[in-house]
């Protein structure tokens, strides 16, 4: 019986691990699909982001079910609550892979990103996938200095979308307002997406110490 449960458990986990690995593949491909106008590719993301939603319908009710016949306690029970709770930012990561694609797809055969934005948003792209990729470890070996590391890796995503309203803002802008509306999505898409990222690992550090990650960061000093 202890057996089953601590596989139920060990199950969690996996499925968390699985979702944080589709949607960080998902941003990366709906990242090419925007900037090289590939329909096709950007329809397999939005397509894709089906596996992501069920995945998370699953996990919740494997959650429920041992809340229901273990009524686990101490760090199991803060596993199972944390999971629900990564799991929804896992699922709307997915969501907002799905709008990059959706754009690229709306916009097809043009391009919704302008040549002189390009790199920012390529970068945007790849840090993005990059620190979902990062979540997934930390779930995986519940590293909380990790996990405290990737809240730092984010600035350059707040730093990347700075540079994109700077551009929006100069004087120099010619690509018209559609063209801003769009690359205003755009920006906020990775930036949320980011965010979403640092919130998994902010939930692994309560489950492995207990504490809220902002009690375990020093205050820097003035």
């Amino acid at each position: 019986m202890r057996e089953t449960y601590h596989e139920e458990l060990a199950s969690i986990s996996d499925g968390l691990v699985e979702m944080a690995n589709l949607v960080g593949s998902a941003i990366g491909l709906a990242t090419t699909a925007l900037l090289d106008a590939d329909l096709q590719l950007a329809q397999s993301v939005i397509s894709a982001d089906e596996k992501v939603d069920d995945l998370q319908r699953d996990l919740e009710n494997r959650a429920i079910t041992v809340l229901a016949r273990q009524q686990p306690v101490a760090t199991d029970l803060r596993l199972v609550v944390t999971s629900l709770r990564m799991s929804a930012d896992l699922e709307r990561s997915g969501d907002l892979a799905q709008h990059v694609a959706k754009l690229a797809r709306m916009r097809y055969p043009d391009r919704a990103v302008p040549r002189d934005l390009r790199r920012t948003v390529l970068e945007m792209g790849q840090l993005s996938q990059r620190l979902m990729a990062q979540a997934a470890e930390v779930i995986l070996t519940q590293d909380v200095d990790a996990a405290l590391q990737l809240e730092k890796d984010d600035d350059r995503m707040d730093e990347l979308h700075r540079t994109i309203f700077q551009h929006l803002m100069d004087d120099q802008w010619q690509h018209g307002v559609e063209t801003a509306v769009d690359v205003t999505l755009v920006g906020r898409y990775y930036e949320r997406f980011a965010d979403h990222a640092v919130s998994v690992a902010q939930r692994v550090v309560y489950l492995v110490t207990g504490e809220h990650a902002d009690e375990l960061i020093p205050d820097t000093p003035a």
